[in-house]
């Protein structure tokens, strides 16, 4: 089997993979629809109230945050995700029939919109360490990142489908089909074999809960620099729907059509990053610099874009870019956090990745509204290269990195170590893996 997809060995992780992807491509296609539908009919071009929901959407896993961890870490995963699995497949076909009735207002999708991320924070940091119990091992890290890989890249991937699939047969039907999806990971978790889980230790009744989490973290500098640079991206950078609904219908004043035809071209670059980063013995901590560093290049070239189709080009390194960023960091947090602790160290990161939007989201909404979409988008090239800033004076100052010139040489300008010892140690990336009182 090829080294890009070797956990696929694992029947579990197969089985579970195929109907996580159908669920997560579901799931994104409802909040694209949702963002659309606010815009164009519950609204009059309102990109604030585009902000507001996905704040609904995604403020949840920050709100919950002291609880939904400490859940993924005591309960029986499999569990509790058919638990949130069937409550979203509720909540979409609840918004889906009012929808087509004709009896859908902006008050009532956000109520939707809040009670879905109420469930997606239960759901998300429990999906993630799921992974954990269904390889050995020695496959854990691929199977993170494809794991990772498949989460964000339904990330990119829902929108451009539903953008094409809001154009044909409306919002309401998106809202449906995302309902039915949920079928496929219910099934899956259904067949899965226990007695193939791999075992770990559960947090017990008298566990330490998110505060052991958030001490955990802070020992550890190399998470402080990840969730550091998530916390950044994930709030002004990562705000896609935003971005591309603004653009393709305020800047270029374009329909639902080269909505969903902008939303594929970012799926090429993102299923790219994607596959590249399976391939990966392990995540890089450089990964995630050299990643932010051309997102941010590339979004900058998107907010300069002259029409549609140079626009549509920068897409595909965005896609790339980002997708390479976020399953770096992903696979990075899963594959050097205990396995014990791993579903509240993922319920914090998750809260900090999706927290951001609540924040983010509305404030770019406000920039597009007031100053146009090529705004928005320089305020999130901008926080690409600020995140890429943040990791270079992490390494200057964990590793003594510094910019040297020495101009005998054909390439004068290079990084080094300042001290020999550390010479080796700064090409290298940080794995601790440090198993501390749980208590």
């Amino acid at each position: 089997m090829s080294a890009m997809f070797r956990s696929f060995a694992a029947r579990n992780y197969r089985i579970w993979f195929a109907g996580a992807i159908v669920s997560n491509v579901g799931t994104w296609m409802q909040r694209i629809a949702q963002d659309w539908l606010v815009l164009t009919q519950l609204t009059d071009d309102d990109a604030t109230a585009v902000g507001i929901t996905m704040a609904l959407q995604f403020g949840p896993a920050v709100l919950l945050l002291p609880l939904t961890g400490t859940v993924a870490d005591r309960m029986d995963r499999r569990r509790l995700l058919l638990i949130t699995q069937l409550s979203m497949a509720a909540l979409g076909l609840g918004l889906g029939v009012v929808t087509l009735s004709g009896h859908v207002t902006l008050p009532m999708l956000y109520a939707f919109a809040g009670a879905l991320g109420v469930a997606a924070a239960f759901d998300a940091p429990a999906r993630q360490a799921f992974v954990g119990e269904l390889v050995p091992d020695r496959l854990l890290s691929n199977a993170v990142a494809l794991n990772s890989a498949a989460f964000n890249g339904a990330r990119l991937v829902g929108p451009a489908i539903a953008g094409v699939l809001v154009a044909g047969i409306g919002e309401g039907w998106v809202f449906i089909l995302n309902a039915a999806s949920f079928l496929a990971v219910c099934v899956s978790l259904v067949v899965l074999r226990p007695s193939e889980f791999v075992p770990f230790t559960r947090l017990s009744g008298r566990g330490g809960g998110s505060r052991a989490a958030l001490r955990y973290v802070r020992a550890r500098p190399d998470l402080l620099l990840v969730f550091g640079m998530i916390a950044i991206l994930g709030t002004l950078g990562f705000n896609f729907p935003i971005f591309t609904a603004t653009m393709s219908r305020l800047e270029f004043g374009a329909g639902a059509e080269v909505f969903g035809v902008l939303g594929s071209v970012v799926a090429i670059g993102s299923v790219t990053g994607a596959l590249l980063a399976a391939r990966r013995d392990r995540p890089r901590l450089r990964t995630l610099a050299l990643a932010s560093a051309a997102f941010g290049a590339s979004l900058g070239l998107g907010a300069v874009a002259p029409n549609v189709w140079v626009y549509g080009v920068t897409l595909v390194f965005v896609g790339f870019s980002a997708l390479s960023m976020m399953t770096s960091a992903n696979a990075y947090v899963q594959t050097t956090t205990a396995p014990s602790m791993r579903g509240r160290v993922m319920a914090l990161y998750l809260a900090i990745f999706m927290g951001g939007t609540p924040i983010g989201g509305p404030l770019l909404g406000w920039v597009a509204d007031a100053f146009g979409p090529r705004w928005a988008l320089g305020i999130g090239a901008a926080a690409g290269f600020a995140a890429a800033g943040l990791a270079l004076a992490w390494y200057a100052r964990h590793y003594q990195v510094r910019l040297r010139i020495d101009r005998a040489r054909r390439w004068p300008w290079r990084l080094q170590a300042t001290r020999p010892a550390d010479r080796e140690q700064a090409t290298q990336e940080i794995a601790i893996i440090e198993v501390q009182n749980q208590r």
